[in-house]
């Protein structure tokens, strides 16, 4: 086994778009829920679910080259979103944010749909964990 190996239960149909588990070895990076905003001004350039999601990712992958990793390093993630209908209508969007940040990896993943975020205008928090070697 490498940094990570993926964890597909035979007969299992493979998911499109995350892991079903990760099998992991190395030190542990733990990010914080970020949300879709200018870390440095902590303001929304957009409403849009997926332009937030983009920049939710992006501000995950900063914290993560802090520690010398990239998003080839994330084991786990979880989205909080306000809407899942809004996902639902943007996921072509939100998939096309996603590669574009953080390629064809695709860890262990968990959306969750809640009433509202700390942050007013948030339409979603993502928090990740990553294992480096």
């Amino acid at each position: 086994m490498g940094l990570f190996e993926i964890l597909q239960p035979p007969g299992w149909e493979r998911p499109s778009g995350y892991s079903n588990g990760v099998l992991a070895t190395g030190r542990q990076v733990f990010i914080a829920g970020q949300v879709g905003w200018d870390p440095r001004s902590a303001q929304f350039a957009s409403d849009g679910l997926a332009e937030q999601a983009g920049q939710a990712l992006r501000n995950v992958v900063a914290v993560l080259a802090s520690a010398g990793a990239g998003p080839e390093h994330i084991v786990r993630m979880t989205w909080y979103l306000t809407s899942r209908a809004e996902y639902l209508a943007e996921l072509k969007k939100i998939g096309a944010a996603y590669r574009d940040v953080m390629g064809r990896h695709f860890p262990a993943m968990t959306a969750v749909e809640v009433a509202a975020l700390v942050e007013a205008r948030a339409k979603v928090e993502i928090e990740a964990t990553a294992v480096l070697p």
